[in-house]
């Protein structure tokens, strides 16, 4: 009996001490074990967007600043997380191309190179191509450049969560803006024809709804892998719109657009989506200042308008796009500052997150409210708490003024 009881002890302590050493072994915290992409002093985060094709230009911003941001923080030091570990964050990119099947695939690539979440990757299409199989693995896919809005329903999508304001924000901030002039306005529309495009369709007409002075005398769609939209801007040409809405997010056929309406003689103020209004790469191409006014809606400083060239968040910016992203030049898509803010919200999150795993990351990424990040406009900040809603809700509307964008409150 001694000799049992003996061994009986002997088993329990090994057990007790393999517990043990299983738990320091994967950077343990409070008995939670590090889930894959994480260690006690890193943690890895993979982007899916293009890198190449006609979106290639916001698609390379969308990793150039949130390595931009991961660059200067890990050359500090690194991030505290919640559970008292400092880590460096490490950034991998893939090329989609803006093609769903490559999406995909690259998010299979991510789970075989053991990344810890999907961030900041560009596109609906694309995000939706592998948001089943994030779900199915429980990877989060978070804080995406897509306004679609099924992204930020913690019921149907638990394990994401959308960045940008939805389209329908979007939409409706210029409708609300056009209803509240007073003034007569005919508006034409030209939509993508997918849930990006409808989305800012219904947005706008939900913004409109009820005012006498607004009226939509034609609506066409094109489709994203569509070369031309020639034929339409000549038909929406003929329809005496004095107001045209341009839910488009192909960057060719926004320059395209604007030139051809110039051609047919027709020079109607704009709506622009906030993905598509870059003054650098769209609209001085186009010929921005052929019409009466640009609109668009932002969220982010702007470092091409001149009431920015000293900003303190653009200089920084700037100067980390330059140093750990190697991008020297001034950005040209708004989607740089916007991947910068979203690595500002996942340093919020990781400081909050107490345990290394992707629970309880989701869990901190969830409990985010009212911050101010760097480079967000007055009126606007990261609020994570709201179902339904992406990261950032609030827009404000501005107007081209040449060379950037001002604020503006009025239409006209």
């Amino acid at each position: 009996m001694n000799i049992r009881k003996r061994f009986v002890g002997v088993v329990a302590m090994v057990s007790i001490v393999a517990l043990a050493a299983a738990g320091c072994g994967r950077g343990g915290t409070r008995g939670e074990s590090a889930s894959t992409g994480i260690t006690d002093t890193s943690i890895k985060l993979g982007i899916t967007t293009p890198l190449s094709g006609p979106t290639a230009g916001p698609g390379t911003c969308t990793v150039a600043g949130v390595t931009a941001y991961f660059g200067a923080v890990n050359a500090a030091g690194g991030v505290k997380f919640g559970d008292g570990k400092t880590r460096k964050v490490e950034i991998k990119s893939y090329d989609d191309a803006y093609d769903p099947q490559r999406a995909l695939a690259n998010f299979q690539q991510m789970v075989a190179d053991g990344m810890f979440a999907a961030t900041a990757g560009l596109g609906t299409p694309t995000n939706r191509a592998f948001r089943e199989a994030a779900i199915d693995e429980k990877v989060p896919q978070v804080l995406v450049m897509t306004g679609d809005p099924l992204f930020s329903s913690r019921k149907d999508s638990p394990w994401q969560l959308g960045f940008v304001p939805i389209y329908q924000n979007e939409g409706a901030a210029f409708g609300k803006l056009l209803a509240a002039s007073g003034a007569p306005h005919k508006v034409a529309v030209l939509a993508q024809n997918d849930d990006y495009g409808k989305g800012y369709v219904d947005g706008f007409k939900q913004g409109i709804a009820g005012a006498a002075n607004v009226q939509i005398v034609k609506e066409l769609s094109y489709e994203a892998t569509d070369t031309s939209v020639d034929a339409q801007l000549t038909e929406l040409a003929g329809s005496g719109a004095d107001v045209f809405f341009n839910a488009m997010s192909i960057t060719p056929l926004a320059i395209a657009a604007l030139q051809k309406a110039q051609q047919v003689g027709w020079h109607p103020s704009w709506f622009l989506p906030s993905n598509t209004s870059s003054p650098g790469a769209i609209l001085q191409p186009g010929g921005a200042a052929a019409y009466p006014g640009i609109y668009s809606v932002a969220f982010s400083k702007t470092p091409q308008s001149p009431e920015f060239a000293k900003d303190a968040d653009v200089t920084k910016f700037l100067s980390d796009l330059k140093t750990y992203a190697n991008y020297p030049d001034l950005p040209a898509f708004p989607h740089c500052a916007w991947s910068y803010i979203v690595g500002a919200t996942l340093e919020q999150a990781f400081q909050k997150m107490t345990d290394p795993t992707r629970d309880g990351f989701m869990t901190a990424l969830r409990g985010i409210s009212g911050f101010r990040a760097p480079l967000m406009l007055a009126g606007t900040s990261v609020d994570t708490t709201v179902d339904g809603q992406p990261a950032v809700s609030t827009v404000v509307v501005q107007k081209y003024n040449g060379k950037g964008y001002a604020t503006v409150t009025n239409f006209g």
